[in-house]
């Protein structure tokens, strides 16, 4: 396996361990076992797929299939968290640590486009739930550069680290990636009252929100590629004056 080492509201509520009870620290030994045994059997489910999809952006792009990135664990304990590459080799060389610009980023690769769309780019982590290094459900982990600053920025930041980060979050399910100190804070508040209130019954809901929620993203990703060679078609012509440039229209010339 080649692996490329990347250089990955106001007002919330704090706590500190002493805030979770004795039923729900026992809740968290259980699920972080219980995660780990389903994180090995859908490895093994998918191994397959995962190595299909290597191979793809083996093939369609420069660089190893898969990268790694140092994130912030259980109590800040950095490690590495592995996905499969979605972006240019090395795309950070020059610019360091930043968050992605979504759509808009001319990083991404176009196998790296579907892969983001599908959320499929993220299922190498299943390994590092093998591994313990993470959960399948908890906080999203950051990336100590960025989350140096956040603290500062947000004290309670830093709490959302009482419990393993996980594949897939409360936060996530609810709201999209972070582009700003203002989308920090809204996910924040969410990570802190997932680590306050975890449960079984909240643990299922999030699984289920994201199953329901890859399934949508991919049909809508397959949906888009089936027509995505008429794009450039569209935006290469020039419509009476009415020329079609990125996601805007303008009127004038081509």
């Amino acid at each position: 396996m080649m692996v490329e080492h990347a250089n990955g509201e106001s007002g919330a509520v704090g706590m500190n361990t002493e805030d979770a009870s004795p039923r729900r620290k026992g809740y968290v030994a259980v699920k972080m076992a219980a995660e780990w045994v389903a994180a090995v059997a859908l490895l093994v489910i998918l191994a397959p797929v995962i190595a299909l999809l290597a191979a793809l952006v083996k093939a369609s792009s420069p660089g190893p299939a898969f990268y790694s990135q140092v994130r912030q664990g259980l109590n800040g304990r950095p490690y590495r968290i592995f996905k499969l590459r979605s972006m240019t080799h090395n795309c950070e060389a020059k610019t360091g640590a930043v968050w992605s610009a979504g759509a808009n980023d001319a990083r991404v690769t176009p196998v790296g486009r579907l892969l983001r769309d599908t959320h499929l780019d993220e299922l190498p982590q299943l390994w590092n739930v093998v591994r313990g290094d993470m959960c399948l459900v908890g906080p999203r982990p950051e990336r100590p550069e960025i989350a140096s600053k956040l603290e500062r920025a947000l004290p309670e930041y830093s709490r959302r680290l009482l419990i393993k980060p996980g594949v897939t979050g409360l936060a996530q399910v609810q709201l999209p990636p972070d582009t700003d100190l203002e989308s920090v804070r809204r996910k924040l508040a969410y990570d802190l009252h997932y680590v306050r209130e975890v449960s079984f019954v909240m643990d299922m809901r999030i699984l289920f929100a994201t199953f329901f929620g890859f399934t949508a993203s991919a049909i809508n990703a397959v949906a888009r590629s089936l027509v995505h060679g008429e794009k450039s078609s569209v935006e290469s012509r020039d419509f009476g004056g009415l020329k079609l440039t990125g996601n805007d229209w303008r009127v004038g010339a081509a």
